[in-house]
Parts: C-alpha cells; sequence; structure tokens
C-alpha cells in the first residue's frame, strides 16, 4: 500500500482556458479510503486520471508511495483502476478476464491461479469462472472489474464512478462490498462519483470540488454539520441545507441550516422568532415526511424534515422554529 501525494496539480487541455483542475494539493494516507465528489465537470475524474496517468498534469507533482510518477506512464505507477463500463473483455471467459494482465506480466501460473482463486473467493465468483461477462449481470460485472484489479494487488485502487450503471437496489449492495473490500484489503482507495450519498455512507475523509477546485477536505460528519461555505452546504445532505439569504433570520449574514432543524408549528402556536410560512408541497417517505414550505420573508423556500408522517398539507398556514444553536453562519 502507499501514500499518495498532490502539489498544486493543476490541469489545462488549451492555452487560455479555464483550468479543468487547479492548485490541488492533498495528502492521502497510506489505507485511506478517499472519495472525490462534486457535479459534472468540477475536474475530480480529471484529478483521477492525472494519478492513473492517464492524463499528465499542466503543472504540479504526484508521488506515490514516495515516488515521482508525474511523468511515468500508467503501467509504471502500481495503480490499478475500476471503470463505469467494466471494460471487460467479451470474448474471454471471467477466468480468463481475471487472469489476463498477469499472464502478460509473467507471472507463473501458480501464483495466476492462487490470485484468481483469491479474487473470486471474496467476490463470490467461483461458481461464475467459466462464463462469459454476456452471462453474467451488471453487478456481477462489476464484480469482475472489482476482481481484476484485486489480482493485481497495486499499491493504490481508483475508482472512477464504478456504480453509475447499476440500479439502485445494486449500487447499494456494491457499495457495501467494496466497502468490505477496503477493510479486507487495508488498501488505499481514491474514488470518483457524483453522489454524496455514496460520498457519505463510503468516504474516510471526502473532496468536494467544484469549477476545478478544492472546496472542503473532511469526514463525513463534518461535512454535513460544518460546511465551509454555501456550495457545500448545498451540495452535501439529501435534502441539502437550508440556506436562509440575508435578512430572513439575521440581518447581515446566510444562514444555513438542516431541515432536521426546523420545526413545524401551527400559527397559533408560533413564537416571536418563528417564521411564517405556506406549505408549498409534501414528500410522505414513510419512516419520515419531507415538507417544502416558502416563507412570508422574501418568498424563501425551505425543506423541513419531519420524522413519520406529517399531516400537513399543501396550502396550509405554519410557522417555522429554527434551533439557531444548529446554524451555520456563511459571509
Amino acid at each position: 500500500m502507499a501514500e499518495v501525494k498532490l502539489q498544486n496539480v493543476e490541469k489545462t487541455y488549451r492555452r487560455g482556458d479555464r483550468p479543468a483542475v487547479e492548485g490541488f494539493t492533498l495528502d492521502i494516507r497510506d489505507g485511506e479510503f478517499l472519495v472525490l465528489v462534486g457535479p459534472s465537470g468540477c475536474g475530480k475524474s480529471t484529478t483521477l486520471r492525472m494519478v492513473a496517468g492517464l492524463e499528465i498534469p499542466t503543472a504540479g507533482r504526484i508521488e506515490i508511495g514516495g515516488r515521482d510518477v508525474t511523468g511515468l506512464p500508467p503501467k509504471d505507477r502500481d495503480i490499478a483502476m475500476v471503470f463505469q463500463n467494466y471494460a471487460l473483455y467479451p470474448h474471454m471467459t471471467v477466468r480468463e478476464n481475471l487472469s489476463f494482465a498477469l499472464k502478460l506480466r509473467g507471472f507463473p501460473k501458480a501464483e495466476i491461479e492462487r490470485r484468481v482463486a483469491a479474487a473470486a473467493d471474496a467476490l463470490g465468483l467461483s461458481s461464475y469462472l467459466a462464463r462469459l461477462p454476456k452471462a453474467l449481470s451488471g453487478g456481477q460485472r462489476q464484480r469482475v472489474a472489482l476482481g481484476r484489479a484485486i489480482v493485481r494487488e497495486p499499491s493504490v485502487f481508483l475508482f472512477d464512478e464504478p456504480l453509475s450503471n447499476l440500479d439502485a437496489k445494486m449500487r447499494v449492495e456494491m457499495r457495501a462490498e467494496i466497502i468490505r473490500l477496503h477493510n479486507r484489503l487495508g488498501a488505499t482507495m481514491i474514488y470518483v462519483t457524483h453522489d454524496q450519498t455514496e460520498a457519505m455512507t463510503m468516504g474516510e475523509r471526502i473532496v468536494v470540488m467544484n469549477e476545478g477546485r478544492i472546496q472542503q477536505v473532511a469526514a463525513p460528519m463534518e461535512l454535513y454539520e460544518r460546511p465551509a461555505n454555501p456550495f457545500v452546504a448545498g451540495f452535501i445532505g439529501t435534502p441539502p441545507m437550508n440556506l436562509f439569504p440575508r435578512g430572513t433570520i439575521y440581518l447581515h449574514k446566510t444562514v444555513g441550516l438542516r431541515p432536521e432543524h426546523i420545526r413545524l408549528r401551527a400559527p397559533e402556536e408560533a413564537e416571536a422568532a418563528d417564521l411564517a410560512a405556506e406549505v408549498d408541497f409534501v414528500e410522505p417517505l414513510g419512516s419520515e415526511t419531507l415538507v417544502h414550505v416558502v416563507t412570508d420573508a422574501m418568498r424563501f423556500r425551505a425543506t423541513v424534515r419531519v420524522p413519520g408522517f406529517s399531516g400537513v398539507k399543501a396550502g396550509e398556514r405554519v410557522a417555522l422554529a429554527c434551533d439557531m444553536s444548529k446554524a451555520v453562519e456563511f459571509e
């Protein structure tokens, strides 16, 4: 396993264009599971591809295991990458897909068989080794892609949105599979996703990116409870943090409140600090209800998370009781 260091890494594709990645500096610990997350076009996949050697930085330095790999090709970096589209050889069996890279590198037959058997057993693929990819489900194909990375026993695993093509149920199962894999191997893993739920449930630390720059690096709950800026506050969390504009609660600051930190009161029970509002629409989700409201002050839209079932209906008048001890202030 290995530590990965990126020092002021940048990538510009054409002179005069805005950098796709700018000033990216980060130390990734040996054995850490780090997630890069952000909207489409934020630079997260470009950053991963630079670590992999599929893109060469315009500026900066990349180290893996204390070795400068900035200009090295992928084969010399001791990394393995799992892609979104599986990238399996359709004419090869699962066994052949798993062993192909090891054969190319001239590994002894006994060592190849040992590694393939261990990876297949770890991923529940032992009974599928004779099948072609077309005879596998999407989740099984992704397991083969994971296995192909595992057999190489690399210093660093790189994942580029590997679950995007799976349905919701399979994504949950594969998230758990990758987490178990990390716990078993103790490997350094860098994982790219646009899905903040994946980021929150998988990462030991999360890097939130926007427009090519790091917005915040923190553990999941720190991002959730103490976002560094309004972008992070609005991106992390489902539903996202409510950002009350200046003048709604405080005169000179934007204030962020998570939906669970606002309570609904009937208008006749309202207190002086409450915000008057009207229910816009309601989303019953079983264990909780999301109530979307519009405040009288500045016609601001907010979301309130109510445990269980809420009897409120669209058009009803309510008062919002905000727990200001949980508020995050932004200049």
